[in-house]
């Protein structure tokens, strides 16, 4: 849903481009929408016993949250051919026909194809919503809003961006990290959305794979509750590119969502923004340490309320680390 927009600034007119997808979201009638984000799957095509817990995985949570909207956080195959791991690993939301969107992690294009052929690829499957945005550094860059139950407005939105995969700065080590064209772009989008809407930031969510460095500082912070399980050391990038200070100047991202660390599922409220990861939804083709085993994050909005409620649902069935406000209060 590309939609000009004119702005007259000191009598001056310049027109900015609104680049958010083609909407099939919408929140339900009793105005809630269930997004469950599935990490870290590293899908391995010629390894199927030991990647087996990771579409069951995907099979158990899906019957039970019946969700409005799949995210994938990256890292989803770890081995080759990478194009039939993926598809494998993607049928059972294609079959339930669930609208879906994909970023990218460090290890996706490590196999036999590249990010750019990744992406082309996942475009064109059945129930795929991430259409790479043109002119910006990575692939997995796009928006998505959320259509009102009964306004004919969008009600919520939803960001991703491609946390790209290792440091391009040899001097550097570690990482990568999102690029300030990124992070411009992000913050383009909105404000345009912002005054579409009055003037009232819409209500947002970010996901992408790799923490950005507040993560870690968070989770050093005395000060700061952890809900759910933080069983290693942040893994960030070494360059801080300013993306968690965009959003708290734009007011909108209510939650950031992450991968990439296997062995943390929390979440914790940074400033009034929520930084949390998923929960490591693979098998046995990587290390994974969590109690109880796999599983994924589930996230309930409701339309007309800048909150969320979480959990993470493991693959058994089980619930775990539910929060009923984003204020997070004692955990259930």
């Amino acid at each position: 849903m590309n939609k000009l927009i004119v702005f007259v600034v000191m009598g001056l007119s310049f027109i900015c481009r609104i680049e958010a997808q083609t909407s099939v979201l919408k929140f339900r009638d009793d105005k809630t929408f269930k997004i469950v984000q599935f990490t870290d799957l590293h899908y391995v095509y010629s390894e199927p016993e030991k990647s087996k817990p990771a579409l069951d995985c995907i099979q158990h949570v899906l019957e039970i949250e019946k969700p409005d909207f799949i995210v994938l956080t990256g890292d989803l195959v770890f081995g080759k051919p990478a194009l039939a791991g993926l598809e494998k690993l993607l049928s059972p939301i294609m079959e339930r026909s669930i609208p879906f969107a994909v970023t990218w992690g460090n290890h996706d294009d490590e196999q036999d194809v590249s990010r750019a052929e990744l992406q082309k690829y996942v475009e064109k499957l059945p129930g795929n919503l991430g259409k790479m945005v043109s002119g910006l550094p990575g692939y997995s860059n796009f928006l998505l809003t959320i259509r009102s139950a009964t306004e004919n407005k969008d009600a919520a939105a939803i960001y991703c961006l491609d946390s790209h995969a290792y440091s391009t700065i040899p001097s550097i080590k570690g990482y990568g990290w999102i690029r300030p064209e990124q992070i411009r772009w992000y913050a383009e989008q909105s404000r345009f959305l912002t005054e579409r809407n009055g003037g009232i930031p819409l209500p947002a969510l970010a996901f992408f794979h790799i923490p950005f460095p507040e993560f870690q500082e968070a989770a050093s912070n005395d000060g700061i509750r952890l809900i759910g399980n933080r069983w290693e050391k942040v893994c960030s990038p070494a360059l801080n590119t300013g993306l968690y200070t965009a959003m708290l100047d734009a007011k909108d991202v209510m939650g950031v969502f992450v991968g990439h660390d296997h062995d943390n599922d929390y979440v914790m409220d940074y400033n009034g923004i929520i930084l949390g990861y998923g929960r490591y939804s693979g098998g046995q083709t990587v290390y994974n340490n969590l109690p109880e085993g796999n599983g994924a994050r589930v996230i309930v909005l409701k339309e007309g309320s800048r909150s969320f409620k979480t959990w993470i649902r493991l693959s058994n069935g089980e619930i775990r680390s539910k929060i009923d406000e984003t204020s997070l209060p004692k955990e259930e």
